[in-house]
């Protein structure tokens, strides 16, 4: 599905943050065409800019192929470890992805006072680091975040490879991983966040359909004969789990760009709390199903579906996570579109076929190294320690105090301390223990752990690895020896 060009970015009616009224929907999308129903379903399907938009995109979003990797991480960490951990990386996440909103608010309002139109541009994290703290921010920010973005990006390749392999393993992983880096590269041609309406929607849907089965097919299961569960066993195992707990809850790095999609960005505030508490409902009983069902097998088995047998509810729940991947591949790939765009000055162009053209470097890169590192599970803690720990906990921790530091910035403030925080002083204590647990926790300890443990992968399967972790072919039978 594909829009007309006369609305390539979607975004070229940004509405000012001043505007609280009117038609949101006559906003957002601007001038109908002749024939108004046809026009108005596709708007209904393709453009969107709602609350409720934005909150199916941070859902949606947040829980992809980590949902299969979680089993995995509540085998090195145990039950109660696992659990607590989801629950408080889930809070501390829904914090920074506020803090991020609340900095995006207050820029835009500092530019729309100095006359600034967004007309074709899309806002991006960097630039709001740009705009507030000067141009080192800006180059931290478009570092760390790109360089998260794109490795998320291979993580989504590397997850539908290893899902379709279990359908389908007449070829190897690595095989699956070509064919599919081709189909995700068609994610050129979506504009914006504004156009992900209806893959929002549908993704989410499709996880939590996979979520449910993996629960109810762990149960029905049962406990493996004498299953053990003795996690956590060892640091290494413990830090390297957590770490991909933190990355589950890291996916707020395209929060601006869901915000510059709304119409009404200042209500973003809670959104992605409200999606964290949804995605609890998914993430916490299918990854604790699955550990009480097979315990420490989980170790050797990175991917929720290795261990679950064969049936048509499974093979329903791989093909709905290959298209999720695909959607979320999307959403991981925009940014790095935009700002691939305006390096090579196609940000303003109106031709889509032109500017996706000008995206298709974009995917090269991303195909590459989801050829040579395809560890599924370990690459996950590894972006989470080394990236995650910095591009969405640290830095929107570090760029909110620094925005504030001044009286004056914090009397003017386009958005002053939510109601359950009391003080500035309060938003300040809060902040320095992000950054002090995750720089500790999450990249010190986490980044020992979760690189040690992708040494090892290295070590055993090596690089450019044609089938990870995949079990040995079977024996042909006696008969077939004899001829």
């Amino acid at each position: 599905m594909v829009p007309s060009n006369n609305n390539i970015h979607g975004e070229e009616d940004s509405v000012p943050l001043e505007m609280n009224s009117g038609n949101d929907q006559d906003v957002g999308e601007g001038v109908l065409g002749v024939d108004q129903s046809m026009s108005g379903f596709k708007n209904f399907l393709w453009h969107g800019g709602s609350v409720y938009d934005a909150w199916f995109s941070c859902a949606s979003n947040q829980v992809a192929q980590v949902l299969l990797t979680l089993p995995y991480s509540f085998s090195q960490l145990g039950m109660f470890s696992g659990i607590m951990l989801q629950v408080f990386y889930g809070l501390l996440g829904s914090w920074t992805a506020y803090l991020i909103s609340v900095l995006y608010v207050e820029y835009r309002i500092r530019k729309e006072k100095e006359n600034v139109s967004f007309k074709n541009h899309v806002i991006q994290w960097f630039e709001v680091l740009d705009g507030l703290l000067g141009p080192n921010w800006k180059a931290i920010g478009l570092v760390f975040n790109c360089t998260f973005l794109l490795f998320g990006s291979v993580i989504q390749l590397i997850a539908c490879a290893s899902n379709i392999y279990y359908i389908n393993d007449h070829l190897d992983k690595r095989t699956w991983t070509y064919i599919f880096g081709a189909c995700c590269a068609t994610t050129v041609f979506i504009p914006s966040f504004h156009n992900y309406r209806i893959w929002s929607f549908l993704g989410l849907g499709m996880t939590t359909y996979t979520a449910w089965y993996i629960a109810i097919a762990a149960l029905i299961h049962g406990q493996d004969k004498e299953v053990v569960h003795s996690g956590p066993k060892k640091m290494v195992l413990y830090f390297t789990g957590a770490t991909n707990i933190l990355y589950t809850f890291g996916g707020h790095a395209v929060t601006v760009e869901i915000m510059h999609a709304m119409w009404k960005p200042q209500k973003f505030k809670y959104i992605y709390l409200f999606a964290t508490v949804y995605v609890f409902t998914l993430t916490i009983p299918s990854a604790a199903a699955m550990y009480w069902a097979f315990g420490d097998k989980l170790l050797n088995y990175s991917n929720a579906f290795s261990l679950l047998p064969r049936s048509g509810f499974r093979d329903v729940a791989v093909i709905l996570m290959l298209i999720h991947q695909f959607i979320t591949f999307g959403f991981a790939c925009t940014p790095l579109y935009f700002v691939w765009e305006k390096v090579v000055g196609m940000h303003d162009t109106t031709s889509i076929y032109v500017r996706a053209l000008a995206r298709l470097p974009v995917v090269i890169p991303i195909w590459f190294l989801a050829i040579i590192f395809p560890f599924f599970g370990p690459i996950n803690s590894a972006v989470g320690a080394l990236l995650v720990s910095f591009t969405v906990y640290i830095i929107p921790a570090l760029a909110h105090m620094l925005t504030y530091w001044k009286p004056s910035a914090r009397q003017n403030a386009a958005e002053k301390p939510p109601f359950f925080i009391p003080s500035w002083t309060a938003m300040y204590i809060a902040n320095i223990f992000v950054v002090v647990w995750v720089m500790v926790v999450g990249f010190g300890f986490g980044g020992w752990a979760s690189m040690k443990n992708f040494i090892k992968q290295v070590d055993t399967f090596g690089l450019f690895a044609k089938c990870y972790q995949c079990k040995p072919a079977s024996p042909p039978p006696p008969s077939l020896l004899h001829h």
